[in-house]
């Protein structure tokens, strides 16, 4: 079989413009669901705290696609790989949505700025006041600090998939290789960036919402649900894609055989690093640490455990182990959208269980996953748009569509 070295002339690689009218129609369905999720929260009680619970955990799952997508595409320069470039447009395209995140952690920075305490304990004046540790705390655990933080965050990310998008589109102008051989020399710094960044986040918005609970691998295992949901999420786009008539030659068996190595391999290190912080704190038994799993391991928060030992961990690892289901794209998406749940569901267990009560799942977080879910979904599409979905001009072109998997 004669290898392909270049584009198929019948090949579609631009979205049809009936995907802006969808972008519009998402849009209403986020921001509809978000505002019945706030209108929602006053018929309940505690409501309100568990809105924002609701909405901080599907911001995060959402974020987080973002952010394991801009790992993926800064790695893959890195590396210098040509395997892909095929599937390497998908990656810019989710990580070229990260300035809208920033957008949508407003109502949360602003509730922090003002001093309510609803989601952070460590913001609440009160609670502080009769709190040694946390007065501790309190010279990085304070609004201001933590709004300048987010911001540099933000900015750090936003620059990144910036500077990777506009070298990227501008390559399939000019087909210069400079714009290549730059994102390459920029690719060891935005790592280490990009590292740093994410380890703080985690802390920020999740950690410290126990604020007398502390895990230097917290920002690792938050790292490593990144990197598998934004896998999962690549898988799946592609496979949608590839249903709808787009991409049909350039993404191949080869291409989703290499996703779901690494899909397989980032499940397998989420599940080390899950294990190595539950190991150590165990084995120090230390009360101030152990009191984060006791809470994990009590009114009904057992069952999501063990639910995430043997869905986020054993099954896909069983079940991605065979080569064909690697190979085979339709049950490849089959464990992606399964990991993407069990993704939204340790992002569940990690920060719902503050609040006080057992695991009830309710429709406020539906709601806002469903708000989130649109938004994102909208804002992809509309940078998708009128872009080309494979980098047409790129010099690793010809290298990732004659790609064979051995």
């Amino acid at each position: 079989m004669k290898e392909r070295e270049s584009l198929s002339v019948s090949e579609v690689t631009c979205l049809s413009p009936s995907a802006v009218c969808w972008a519009r129609r998402l849009a209403a369905v986020g921001v509809g669901s978000l505002l019945l999720s706030f209108l929602a929260s006053f018929a309940l009680r505690d409501g309100f705290s568990r809105f924002l619970l609701a909405y901080l955990v599907s911001f995060c799952f959402c974020l987080s696609l973002s952010l394991g997508a801009l790992f993926f595409v800064v790695l893959q320069h890195l590396t210098r790989a040509g395997w892909s470039v095929a599937v390497r447009r998908l990656g810019e395209i989710l990580a070229a949505a990260l300035p809208v995140w920033s957008l949508l952690f407003l109502p949360i920075l602003f509730l922090v700025l003002v001093g309510d305490g609803s989601l952070y304990p460590w913001n609440d004046a009160a609670h502080v006041e009769h709190d040694p540790l946390l007065q501790a705390k309190q010279p990085y655990l304070n609004a201001p600090f933590f709004a300048i933080r987010a911001l540099l965050y933000f900015a750090v990310w936003a620059w990144i998939a910036r500077f990777y998008w506009r070298h990227s589109l501008a390559q399939d102008e000019t087909g210069d290789k400079s714009h290549t051989l730059a994102m390459q020399r920029r690719a060891g710094i935005s790592l280490v960036a990009f590292g740093l960044t994410v380890t703080f986040a985690s802390f920020d918005w999740l950690m410290s919402l126990d604020p007398h609970w502390f895990s230097t691998i917290f920002g690792v295992y938050f790292f490593a649900g990144c990197v598998v949901a934004a896998f999962a999420a690549l898988v799946l786009i592609a496979v949608s894609l590839q249903k709808f008539g787009y991409l049909q030659d350039s993404i191949t068996a080869d291409h989703y055989h290499d996703l779901g190595k690494l899909l397989f391999g980032f499940t397998f290190f989420w599940g080390y690093i899950a294990f190595s912080q539950y190991m150590l704190i165990w084995y120090a038994d230390i009360p101030e640490e152990t009191v984060w799993y006791l809470t994990r391991q009590s009114h009904g928060w057992a069952a999501i455990s063990l639910f995430l030992l043997g869905g986020h961990f054993l099954l896909p690892f069983c079940g991605l182990m065979p080569r064909r289901a690697k190979r085979n794209k339709r049950v490849l998406a089959a464990w992606a959208a399964w990991l993407l749940v069990m993704h939204w569901v340790d992002l569940y267990w990690l920060a719902v269980p503050h609040a006080g009560s057992g695991p009830a799942f309710s429709v406020l977080d539906l709601l806002c996953l469903a708000g989130m879910a649109g938004l994102y979904g909208a804002v992809l599409l509309r940078i998708a748009a009128d872009r080309q979905l494979i980098p047409r001009r790129d010099p690793w072109l010809a290298e990732s569509l004659a790609f064979r998997n051995g």
